[in-house]
């Protein structure tokens, strides 16, 4: 079994609004290197999304490091905070929120209420991620904090392109014209 990804990046950064976007357009420049071009939307969407949560719950501070690997035909995206508090989607449609014990988007656990007010303005981020990707959770790392990560698929690699040499047939009769006379040297200028 392969367990070395076959591409792997991180950045660590405090988890600001400047920084954010300088992220989003790192993530998006390796995605593009990788030739993952298809996977940059949702790779960027759902990094802003677990960014954003650092930067709005993440407690004592805002460090945190952004990582990114694929591993055969699978992108993992991971974010990792030094908050212990585990999150867990919105239930945005009454079903359920999931596995998860208490709602980063929208609260914590001394905070969470059970309902889902449809008009707020924030609290859809985990469930955008979900929505978005094939996969997502939470790993808890104890006291260090935790680490929230989703998966896309990665589209299967195109076949090598022959590289095709072309060839121009010049006939024999043709040649370079040579019958002009050469630029002339003006005065002053060394030719």
């Amino acid at each position: 079994m392969i367990s070395e990804p076959s591409r792997y990046y991180a950045v660590e950064l405090h988890a600001l609004p400047s920084r954010i976007g300088q992220v989003r357009r790192i993530v998006s420049a390796h995605l593009r290197q990788w030739h993952l071009d298809a996977l940059v939307d949702h790779a960027v969407l759902g990094v802003t999304e677990l960014l954003t949560n650092v930067h709005r719950h993440a407690q004592p501070d805002k460090r945190c490091t952004v990582e990114i690997e694929l591993l055969l035909d699978r992108l993992t995206v991971s974010v990792r905070d030094h908050d212990p508090r585990i999150p867990r989607a919105a239930d945005l449609d009454g079903a359920g929120a999931g596995a998860f014990d208490s709602t980063f988007d929208c609260a914590f656990d001394s905070d969470a209420s059970d309902e889902f007010d449809e008009l707020a303005t924030s609290g859809r981020g985990l469930a955008i991620v979900g929505a978005v990707s094939e996969s997502w959770g939470v790993r808890p790392c104890g006291d260090d904090g935790k680490v929230v990560w989703f998966t896309l698929s990665a589209p299967p690699s195109a076949p090598p392109v022959e590289e095709r040499v072309q060839v121009v047939h010049v006939p024999p009769t043709e040649r370079a014209f040579t019958e002009y006379d050469p630029f002339p040297v003006l005065a002053g200028h060394a030719g």
